[in-house]
């Protein structure tokens, strides 16, 4: 009963992965803040087997992705630590980890705007100098909706808690260079998802 599925995860890992390959591969420890249920994990964490891949999330969240690494049983692939945006010192047990890398998927249009004002600061903290940031997920242009359907998400999000909704590209890239964070590359996958890819300067 602890493992949960997500279909978004299985319809939208390949095209990640393909990404992934190319922006993580110099890197060496990975930091996903929000696992969810723990399918992203194990199916990068395998494909990628070079790469130690710490899963973290909110600790409700613990039991699915304990039950997917259990399943995967994958060396390279970390037990759940606790995440939680909220706290502004989230990160304080990660300072000295040699993260240099950071993945986060489908959690800005999920997150109030001052969790992620302190998942970028705690991030830029995190990660060591020219470590990269990979976030994916639904990101609005000029303020307007890439798509009707990313119309309607956006306003099923936002029926469920004010806070939600889907971000201005612009706004993340403001968020992103208060903390010393640089555009690398900006990748545009199926279903009007895109993956920005942020450098520590």
């Amino acid at each position: 009963m602890s493992k949960q599925f997500s279909a978004a995860c299985e319809r939208n890992r390949e095209p990640i992965l393909e990404t992934l390959k190319k922006v993580f591969a110099d890197r060496k420890h990975v930091l996903e803040i929000g696992s969810g249920t723990g399918q992203h994990a194990v199916f990068f964490g395998a494909a990628l087997p070079q790469l130690i891949w710490q899963t973290g999330d909110l600790q409700q969240n613990h039991p699915s992705i304990h039950a997917w690494l259990q399943e995967a049983e994958l060396k390279n692939v970390l037990p759940p630590i606790v995440l939680d945006m909220s706290n502004a010192a989230w990160d304080a047990d990660l300072l000295d980890k040699g993260v240099d890398a950071v993945f986060t998927a489908n959690i800005c249009h999920i997150m109030a705007w001052t969790e992620l004002e302190k998942m970028f600061a705690g991030v830029a903290r995190v990660l060591q100098p020219g470590g990269k940031l990979c976030v994916y997920g639904p990101f609005n242009c000029n303020g307007q909706f890439t798509s009707s359907g990313n119309a309607q998400f956006d306003a099923s999000l936002r029926a469920q808690a004010s806070h939600m909704g889907i971000r201005d590209i612009e706004a993340m890239q403001n968020l992103a260079g208060i903390h010393g964070f640089v555009i690398q590359s900006d990748h545009a996958l199926p279903a009007n998802n895109r993956l920005l890819v942020w450098q520590r300067s």
